[in-house]
């Protein structure tokens, strides 16, 4: 091999180790798309079947377009990222409004569980799909940041402000923003990550608004049936 392809090879070599798996986002998304079809028919799309496939054929692509770690900057793997997360925040947007009319006009569901099992999974989708676009959005995405993005960040981690406590390159992966919106869906007010640009405070907004609402009328609503 000439010169050339060694600095390929090992350009090639440090993307992939800087570059993160993809594994966790991916079933993520497959567990919330399972999660959608598994709540009552009268708060899924159309009582529609069509998701877990979509998600995954979208899934697939981006494998193949982009296998083993996250590194490839290109701009239909960008499009194909923010229309699988479009679609799951669609789908459970459907699935949040049809909930919170149906317990403001008291529909009625079969079990209190299958009230507060319609709720949780709602709820934990919420988490998941906010943390995706956090995940997506911040310095222009997994694969910008795994190559050293210039852009400035939109959220600063506890690790960013401690570097003597991680390793020398390190990088929030998908977890640190799925931890990040789960601790914001929880709390309703800032953590130990702070949202320092403006489209990212209006989604911790967003989100706790969603949150807050759909912790308060299934509570209120399950409690009520069980009384």
């Amino acid at each position: 091999m000439d010169r050339t392809g060694v600095d390929a090879a090992a350009d090639a070599g440090a993307a992939d180790a800087r570059g993160e798996s993809r594994w966790p986002m991916a079933l993520a998304i497959l567990s919330v798309a399972l999660l959608h079809e598994t709540l009552p028919s009268q708060l899924t799309v159309q009582q529609s079947r069509f998701l877990p496939w979509l998600a995954l054929a979208v899934l697939l692509a981006l494998i193949i377009g982009d296998p083993g770690r996250i590194d490839r900057v290109r701009t239909w793997l960008r499009l194909l990222t923010g229309l699988i997360i479009a679609l799951i925040t669609l789908a459970n947007m459907y699935a949040a409004i049809r909930l919170v009319i149906g317990i403001i006009d008291g529909a009625s569901f079969d079990q209190p569980r299958e009230l507060l099992y319609a709720g949780a999974a709602v709820w934990l989708t919420n988490v998941v799909a906010f943390g995706l676009w956090y995940w997506d959005l911040d310095r222009g995405g997994a694969a910008a940041r795994a190559r050293g993005s210039d852009r400035s960040p939109a959220f600063v981690f506890p690790e960013m402000q401690h570097p003597e406590h991680v390793r020398p390159d390190w990088r929030p992966a998908f977890v640190d923003y799925l931890s990040f919106s789960f601790a914001t869906a929880t709390a309703f007010s800032p953590t130990d990550v702070s949202a320092i640009k403006p489209w990212a405070k209006l989604l911790v907004v967003c989100e706790s608004l969603v949150s807050l609402a759909l912790a308060a009328l299934v509570i209120a609503r399950a409690i009520n049936v069980l009384t």
